[in-house]
């Protein structure tokens, strides 16, 4: 078995694959959407019958309001740490509210080592 199980949640495909291969690679099974709707919708298909582990999400999708993601997931997946990846005008302001809430948030462009980093404190305390 591998180090857990990652929804990574993205509009764009092109970051979906980046993170799926620097999180396979590390010995994570990966689940990917492109919205938080059919996130869930995977995760709760049954298809993949690890528990979940943690999500990375970005918040500016179109199909979602950004405001309403994180609290949308954490309605699904309560005891699920949750990693905001944004490349958001207002990261100062959203990292403290984000801390506050128990999310963590890191600004685009992310490297893999803080990616990693991320994924094993959330793992590790999920």
């Amino acid at each position: 078995m591998g180090k857990g199980r990652i929804l990574v949640v993205d509009d764009e495909a092109d970051i979906r694959k980046s993170m799926r291969l620097i999180l396979s690679k590390a010995g994570y099974d990966v689940d990917e959407a492109e919205d938080p709707e059919a996130g869930v919708a995977l995760v709760k298909s049954g298809a993949n019958k690890l528990p979940l582990n943690a999500i990375v999400t970005d918040l500016n999708m179109p199909k979602i309001n950004e405001v309403i993601v994180v609290p949308y997931l954490r309605s699904q997946f309560p005891s699920c740490p949750i990693i905001v990846v944004s490349g958001s005008k207002m990261m100062d302001k959203s990292a403290k509210l984000f801390k506050d809430a128990g999310v963590e948030f890191m600004a685009k462009p992310i490297n893999q080592e803080q990616l990693l980093g991320a994924i094993k404190r959330a793992v590790k305390e999920a």
